[in-house]
């Protein structure tokens, strides 16, 4: 399948399956990806006053509580590494709630508004420093599709999670509805700065080769919502305003019917 960087460069890059069915990989990775990243568009490094910033910032701080409520099923205090943490803002809100907390994030432009949200001492600039054993919960949240190496990333967090500590991931599903619907246009491929493309089973099947046991799954239901607005914008329909709500919302009522919802978050032990 052909998709275009419909964000930034208008490139048109190949997502092919892999090994491991169930997951797509784009192919040729530039090898410099900075520069796709260096945007003033890029919503998760940078904020304005446009409608689609205003909506990001409300659909932000809705999954913070969201994604606070899932986490205190499994632990309500502890120290928590958000790998690939951005500008800081889930951290800022878990210092809040009896967390210990720490980032790792490799923008520098995301980095340095993370420094000034929970401080530099809250952020190391290699996760191979920490302390074997010491996290109570590692997250990443729509991290690990843009990770070109995931496995030894996956090995590398195992090492640092404690026994009876949780590692959380929410990666985009491109099997929900929405991801069907929209095809080439689906906001969510983001390529190339998404690496590989995660299916519902695929990516059990994945943590499960790299000695996770996935212990639950659950949505981000307000993700297939903002996808489809900005989907609708790359497939030029005019009345995209109009029809992105209804497809936001059927998906998530298929997703109820099959688990496979616009986005994903796993519930990993080791």
């Amino acid at each position: 399948m052909k998709i275009k960087d419909h964000f930034l460069t208008q490139e048109i890059f190949e997502v092919k399956e892999t090994q491991h069915k169930g997951i797509l990989k784009t192919q040729n990775l530039p090898e410099n990806l900075d520069k796709y990243y260096n945007s003033d568009k890029y919503l998760s490094h940078n904020k304005d006053n446009s409608l689609k910033s205003k909506i990001y910032q409300f659909v932000q701080k809705f999954n913070e509580k969201f994604k606070f409520k899932i986490i205190s099923k499994f632990k309500s205090s502890g120290k928590i590494l958000d790998y690939g943490c951005g500008d800081g803002s889930f951290l800022s809100f878990m210092k809040n709630y009896h967390f210990s907390v720490l980032g790792y994030e490799p923008n520098e432009k995301a980095r340095n508004i993370a420094v000034s949200k929970i401080g530099k001492e809250n952020l190391t600039d290699s996760p191979e420093k920490i302390e074997n054993n010491s996290l109570d919960i590692i997250t990443l949240w729509h991290v690990l599709e843009h990770i070109s190496n995931p496995e030894e990333i996956l090995a590398l967090l195992k090492t640092k999670l404690k026994n009876d500590g949780f590692l959380l991931i929410a990666v985009p599903n491109y099997q929900s509805f929405d991801g069907k619907f929209y095809k080439e246009n689906w906001a969510a491929w983001d390529v190339p700065r998404h690496a590989f493309h995660y299916g519902k089973e695929g990516a059990i099947r994945f943590f499960n080769l790299n000695r996770f046991d996935v212990l639950y799954t659950y949505p981000l239901p307000f993700d297939s919502l903002y996808i489809s607005m900005i989907s609708e914008t790359y497939a030029k329909n005019p009345l995209g305003i109009l029809r992105f709500p209804f497809i936001g919302v059927l998906s998530n009522l298929k997703g109820t019917k099959n688990g496979n919802f616009s986005s994903v978050i796993y519930v990993l032990r080791k």
